[in-house]
């Protein structure tokens, strides 16, 4: 039996699906270079399952090092989270983002084709709808007119994968569109870790919540929505990443093919609905101040996953209660 390569796997969603893959029965092998993740995360992936696998700490679009990971090991399927993925960021560091996610990318698919692996999982994003005409939005709604540099990555490489299956149609590839992961392991053992300053609003609210931060800023409360604040879609990561084995099994189905599905819950919250549901699921108070509007966000995005359903036989089971203990959780351990 191949392996299956996970890229960023000691990441946020990496590691959680790394855990789902692990708990699945399939063997794993992990790169990272940890630029946005710790070591640490490792051991605490090998504690939640009870299982081992190979790691190599380089960074995916060094060639020759990915190259020394395909010779090593029997590679059957990539699952690629190696992009950076903060929104925000992107707008200042346009360049170090197309150069990490797209040429990194680029490398690595060119090394799977060199070794004559050609099953990839692509974590792309909602933020490839643009600013939604329509929601609830469906796979079938037009992508494009991305509000930042992030989106524009997701949306460039995964125009790359369409060429790439219309150039050789041996390939399968599948195309998961993410909402808004938030949550933790239930072990707490595993977590969103940013470094510095949180980029996405839960990391924000449980650091204002255990004293870290003083308040949370909203940005902007003149959006049309019920409250003026933005709503999302916000998707418990373990529930995310079960959805990757779930495509996973999916492509080992199938005689080739380029699939797409949005990951979501269906439902939208905004940012004080979440902050709100935090108060009452963890007994702590977030202060929060309102601020200008945050450069590249739109009003409102939350997904039809229905496709996912029909085809894949994935919902998404957690609360938004579990969501917010899990998150309070894993900062919790961090704390003591």
């Amino acid at each position: 039996m191949g392996k299956i390569l996970v890229t960023g796997g000691a990441g946020y969603i990496g590691s959680h699906t790394a855990v789902e893959l692990l708990d699945a029965g399939k063997e794993i092998v992990i790169i990272d270079n940890f630029s946005n993740s710790k070591p640490d995360v490792l051991e605490n992936i090998k504690k939640i399952t009870n299982k081992d696998f190979k790691f190599y700490e380089i960074d995916y679009s060094d060639r020759e090092k990915l190259e020394k990971v395909f010779e090593e090991n029997e590679i059957e399927s990539v699952l690629n989270f190696a992009g950076y993925k903060a929104v925000g960021e992107s707008v200042k560091k346009p360049i170090e983002y197309y150069t990490n996610n797209i040429s990194g990318c680029l490398v690595l698919l060119d090394t799977m084709r060199k070794y004559g692996c050609k099953k990839f999982i692509f974590s792309s994003s909602a933020t490839v709808y643009g600013d939604p005409e329509i929601v609830p939005l469906t796979e079938e709604c037009k992508i494009g007119g991305v509000t930042n540099p992030y989106g524009a990555t997701k949306l460039f490489i995964e125009q790359i994968l369409c060429d790439l299956y219309d150039s050789d149609n041996t390939w399968d590839i599948c195309i998961l569109r993410y909402f808004n992961p938030v949550g933790a392991h239930e072990s707490g053992l595993i977590g969103e870790e940013p470094q510095g300053i949180p980029n996405n609003l839960m990391p924000y609210i449980v650091r204002v919540a255990s004293g870290q931060l003083e308040k949370l800023s909203v940005f902007g409360d003149d959006y049309d929505t019920h409250d003026g604040t933005g709503v999302r879609d916000y998707i418990h990561v373990v529930d995310l990443a079960k959805g990757h084995v779930k495509a996973l099994e999916k492509l080992d189905k199938e005689k080739e093919g380029i699939f797409i599905y949005n990951l979501g819950t269906g439902v939208g919250y905004s940012v004080l609905d979440m902050v709100k549901a935090f108060e009452i699921a963890t007994e702590k108070e977030v202060p929060y101040v309102i601020t200008e509007r945050r450069e590249g966000d739109i009003a409102t995005c939350y997904s039809d996953a229905s496709k996912a359903k029909r085809e894949l036989g994935w919902i998404a089971e957690k609360s938004l209660e579990d969501m917010c203990k899990d998150s309070w959780r894993y900062i919790e351990r961090q704390l003591k």
